[in-house]
């Protein structure tokens, strides 16, 4: 049987665009070993043996970062295999006082989400200080966000998951909804 000018072309095109869907996201299941030191002076590396959910942003979402905590389901809270970091993107590269009053300020600000986080671990019965499950790195200049290729703005936020050995897998340009979350993080 032969196949028409038309066939070869037609399949041609499904085989070529499905090729093009396959690499739409050049970066999903490459490993990317990131490391960094949070406000609380603590080395934290994406390929360590986490799963680690790492929302990037500026402060003008903040408020989104708190629902992407919100979000995380409860088999992650307290659970050694599972966190996650907030890193605040500053566009300038701030001087040594004007990075420790900025640090010592998300600090402050962990606190209170530590304590909003401990009402939700007393509903479940958890019996840990919450506050040292909540991380924030301070990314002044914009150092980690260059390293994922996000673009520097006001408006930056994305959220990802790396699992255990550092590999991506699977990114937000918003906060993603619960069941799409705990999908990815039960991915590993």
């Amino acid at each position: 049987m032969k196949s028409s000018r038309a066939q070869i072309i037609s399949t041609a095109g499904v085989v070529f665009l499905s090729t093009l869907s396959l690499f739409a996201d050049p970066v999903a299941g490459q490993h990317s070993s990131l490391s960094f030191v949070d406000v609380d002076g603590n080395t934290i590396s994406t390929a360590d043996g986490h799963v680690t959910t790492v929302v990037v942003t500026t402060q003008a979402g903040i408020d989104k970062t708190r629902a992407v905590g919100d979000r995380i389901p409860d088999f992650c809270l307290a659970n050694p295999t599972y966190r996650m970091i907030t890193v605040v993107v500053f566009e300038k590269d701030h001087s040594k006082p004007t990075r420790a009053i900025l640090s010592s300020l998300m600090r402050h600000r962990l606190d209170s989400e530590g304590h909003r986080l401990q009402s939700r671990y007393d509903k479940l019965k958890i019996a840990q200080n919450a506050r040292r499950d909540v991380s924030a790195v301070a990314d002044f200049g914009g150092a980690i966000a260059k390293q994922l290729d996000l673009k520097l703005d006001a408006g930056l936020f994305h959220v990802f998951v790396f699992g255990k050995k550092g590999e991506l897998v699977k990114q937000w340009e918003d906060v993603p909804a619960a069941d799409e979350l705990s999908a990815a993080l039960m991915q590993n």
